[in-house]
């Protein structure tokens, strides 16, 4: 993901500048962070599992998908299905949230 971003902020910059890409890079680049840390309080933090992992596996869906959609629209005039972008992000929202949850019932449960 973290490559990604770099790649398509590169591309929105210099190859297709106000298509959006540098957004979509964004996503990426900050979600790539997310999932890493996510990794790493699965294995480690004290937060409830089941929603952590949730949210891990929410942000590397949703912004590969909202990210993935803006570049193949960019490049190509499609998108891979109608409403792809939105179902990213309401993903990433979801995702987000569940992160909410796994603080808020923190260790306790398994």
């Amino acid at each position: 993901m973290g490559a990604q971003g770099v790649v398509l902020a590169a591309l929105g910059a210099h190859a297709k500048p106000g298509s959006g890409l540098e957004g979509a890079a964004y996503l990426l680049l900050l979600h790539a962070v997310a999932v890493l840390a996510g990794g790493v309080l699965i294995e480690r933090g004290p937060l409830w599992r089941p929603a952590l992992v949730a949210a891990t596996g929410g942000w590397a869906t949703g912004a590969v998908l909202f990210s993935g959609t803006i570049a193949m629209q960019a490049f190509t005039g499609h998108r891979p299905f109608p409403l792809a972008a939105p179902t990213g992000g309401t993903i990433l929202i979801a995702a987000w949230l569940a992160l909410c949850v796994a603080a808020l019932i923190g260790g306790r449960q398994e």
